[in-house]
């Protein structure tokens, strides 16, 4: 039997994997720099956007464009804290209802089970903005819940993607350990929390993580549904820097560079959560 040679050229793989390097490090650079932009520009002077200084490098730093943000309205502190609430609210009620959808499909059996899930995957083939319109006139014309935060919670308490995730990660959960714990007398609620949620913290996080990013970037419905600048998220309160004539550009970004600071700070603190999931939704169910 002949052996193996590895006969390639060591001096072309070093050049391979360096070319591959330097198309990596562009790519990182090209997606860094908008939020490398939006950082640098939120500490230049609050002048409108026709004085503005476009330069990758500002020529001092100042924080007036952050004094601007806070002292613009009375309703800065609490655009953050509508968003907080809104995004908070969803994540939890998307963690708890997509993962007890997700234990129902996977580990139980009840008729109509299959048909059940292959309508919800249907559903996600509808796109968001067909749905607003419906969707409006249910919460505002026939539950009259329009500038509440009711009308910016429930229509995004679950989503069937978080379903499915959960779905396909607890379909991976040996069923052996489930017929374990009803010998042991556990009952199906008891299985859920001892047993699926913390062999589920993956995925949990994964959602909790996806789930309020998406809750707290979400820009058009908020503006539907709101009518005063009381009941605004952030998103929709930066709208305000923005007049017919022109637009505050230092403080906008100012804004913008305080919105993404929650987000930021969630990933990092369940990275190793997210980097462990990143590949749940391709678990074979």
């Amino acid at each position: 039997m002949a052996l193996y040679k590895n006969t390639g050229n060591p001096a072309r793989r070093i050049s391979r994997n360096a070319a591959i390097g330097v198309l990596l490090l562009i790519f990182a650079l090209a997606t860094l720099f908008p939020i490398y932009f939006m950082v640098i520009s939120s500490f230049g002077d609050p002048v409108e956007a026709g004085a503005m200084n476009y330069t990758l490098w500002p020529g001092k730093f100042t924080l007036d464009s952050y004094k601007f943000f806070f002292n613009y309205s009375k309703y800065s502190f609490r655009w953050l804290l509508n968003s907080l609430v809104v995004a908070g609210s969803v994540m939890v009620f998307n963690v708890v209802f997509a993962s007890m959808a997700g234990f129902a499909f996977s580990k139980l059996r009840f008729r109509g089970r299959n048909v059940l899930f292959a309508v919800l995957l249907c559903a996600m083939m509808i796109p968001y903005q067909v749905t607003q319109v419906p969707l409006y006139i249910l919460v505002v014309n026939t539950f009259d819940m329009e500038n509440t935060y009711g009308a910016l919670i429930l229509p995004g308490i679950v989503t069937v993607y978080n379903i499915f995730l959960a779905k396909q990660f607890m379909s991976s959960i040996p069923s052996e350990i489930l017929e374990s714990a009803k010998i042991d007398g556990c009952n199906q609620f008891q299985i859920y929390t001892k047993l699926i949620l913390p062999l589920s913290k993956t995925v949990l996080a994964v959602m909790a993580i996806l789930t309020f990013m998406e809750s707290w970037n979400t820009f058009f419905w908020p503006l539907l549904v709101t009518n005063s600048m009381e009941m605004q998220t952030i998103q929709v309160g930066l709208k305000n820097f923005r007049f017919a004539n022109t637009t505050y550009f230092g403080p906008m970004m100012a804004g913008a560079t305080i919105a993404a600071l929650p987000m930021f700070i969630l990933f990092f603190s369940l990275q190793r959560y997210f980097l462990e999931g990143v590949t749940v939704g391709a678990v074979k169910g």
